[in-house]
């Protein structure tokens, strides 16, 4: 595992998603207030950017704009179709106000 730095807390939005690039990997981050979540930026229907989709803070899922499927942000898995198999996760913890992600 790999551990990096995406930046500090008070630059995620709440209630929204935001995407960011790893090397060569595309993440989306969703916020709700102290509850961070790590995903792959990519809905597992169609290659899509899930960080262009609609956060709905009372579920906690993301919708993917292209065809709505809906993900859990916490598990990654397909809570409405087309979407049938699951997000990748990530581990995300804050430190000293700065958000990190561990990747494979």
């Amino acid at each position: 595992m790999t551990t990096t730095q995406l930046g500090d807390l008070s630059t995620f939005p709440d209630g929204s998603a935001s995407a960011h690039r790893v090397g060569s990997r595309n993440l989306v981050v969703v916020r709700f207030g102290e509850d961070l979540f790590i995903l792959d930026d990519r809905c597992s229907h169609e290659d899509f950017p899930l960080s262009l989709g609609e956060v709905n803070a009372e579920t906690r899922e993301i919708e993917c704009e292209r065809h709505g499927a809906m993900f859990d942000v916490a598990s990654g898995q397909p809570t409405s179709f087309p979407a049938t198999r699951a997000v990748p996760t990530y581990t995300v913890r804050v430190v000293d106000g700065q958000v990190e992600v561990d990747l494979p």
